[in-house]
């Protein structure tokens, strides 16, 4: 007998807590395929959007990412992380001028250390 997996907000997040462990056990592809549901239902969701652009850069699906991360920063200017995400995303890419530009974005938002560092603000680049 085949059972019907109905969508719910509860079945969302144990998606989402799912799709945590996914991409903490390196199946990036999985934790999209699970992530997909929820946004479709949340497109809202920054959390959901930025742990889906997270597997995206993994599994690297580069252009993928680039769009979440891209479209958590319109909603939220001010994610450092979304920028520090986009940035490892268009160097990955080969695209380091753009991503210099959010490094240091991302180090002016949030100083943590890997973002100081990333953005050469600690004389080390």
């Amino acid at each position: 007998m085949r059972t019907v997996y109905e969508s719910t907000p509860e079945s969302h997040v144990i998606d989402f807590r799912a799709a945590e462990h996914l991409l903490a056990a390196r199946d990036p592809r999985g934790a999209v395929k699970l992530l997909d549901s929820v946004i479709a239902a949340h497109p809202e969701n920054t959390a959901a959007r930025l742990l889906r652009a997270r597997a995206f850069f993994m599994s690297a699906a580069l252009r993928s990412a680039e769009l979440e991360f891209e479209l958590v920063i319109e909603r939220e200017p001010d994610n450092a992380y979304a920028h520090f995400g986009l940035a490892r995303t268009l160097e990955r890419a080969g695209r380091d001028r753009h991503a210099r530009r959010h490094f240091r974005l991302a180090a002016a938002l949030d100083p943590r250390p890997e973002y100081v560092r990333a953005a050469g603000f600690d004389g080390d680049d």
